[in-house]
C-alpha cells in the first residue's frame, strides 16, 4: 500500500515538474516572439530614417552604410546571443546616426525626422521591456532546469537551458562621431 502511494506520489511529482518545464518553455518562446515583433518594427523603421538623413547629410555615406549593414546583420541573427551582439552593433550605429543628425539643424527641424526619432525611441523602450520579460522567463526556466527534482525531468526529456538576451558590450559604448 505504501509502495503504491509512493509510486503515485513520484508520478504526480514527475507530471508536475514536466508541466512546469513545458509551461516555462512555451512562455520563453512567446517572450522571444515578442522581442522579434519589436525588432521587426525597428528594422522596418530604419530605412525611412536613413533615407530622411540621407536627404540632408548624404555625404556622410559611411555612417549611413554602417546603419544599413548593422540592420542586415541583426535581421540575419538567429540565437539570442548572436541577436544580442548584432542588436548592440545596430544600437551603436543608430546612436552614431543621431549624433550625426545633431550636426544638421535643418534636419532636426524636419517633422518627419523628429517623428521617426520619437517612434524609434518608443520601439527601443518596447524592445527593452520585451528583453527584460524574456530574460526573467529564461531565468525561471533555467533555475527550474537546475533544481532538483525538475532537473531529472529536464534531463530525461532533453529540456535544455536557454540563452539570455543580454546587452552587448558595444551597446554600452558612447558613439564616436568625427567631422
Amino acid at each position: 500500500m505504501w509502495a503504491a502511494a509512493a509510486v503515485l506520489a513520484l508520478c504526480a511529482l514527475a507530471f508536475w515538474a514536466y508541466n512546469a518545464l513545458v509551461r516555462l518553455r512555451f512562455t520563453a518562446d512567446s517572450a522571444w516572439s515578442d522581442i522579434d515583433v519589436q525588432l521587426k518594427r525597428r528594422y522596418d523603421l530604419i530605412p525611412n530614417l536613413v533615407e530622411t538623413v540621407k536627404g540632408y547629410a548624404g555625404h556622410e555615406r559611411e555612417t549611413l552604410e554602417a546603419v544599413i549593414r548593422a540592420r542586415s546583420r541583426a535581421q540575419e541573427a538567429v540565437t539570442p546571443g548572436d541577436r544580442a551582439e548584432a542588436e548592440g552593433l545596430l544600437a551603436h550605429s543608430l546612436k552614431s546616426l543621431f549624433a550625426l543628425a545633431e550636426s544638421y539643424p535643418q534636419l532636426r527641424a524636419v517633422e518627419s525626422f523628429t517623428q521617426l526619432q520619437a517612434t524609434l525611441e518608443s520601439i527601443e523602450e518596447a524592445v527593452q521591456n520585451a528583453r527584460r520579460y524574456y530574460n526573467a522567463v529564461v531565468r525561471d526556466l533555467n533555475t527550474k532546469i537546475a533544481q532538483f527534482p525538475t532537473n531529472l525531468i529536464a534531463i530525461t526529456f532533453g529540456i535544455k537551458p536557454r540563452e539570455f538576451f543580454e546587452i552587448a558590450a558595444v551597446e554600452r559604448d558612447v558613439p564616436k562621431v568625427s567631422f
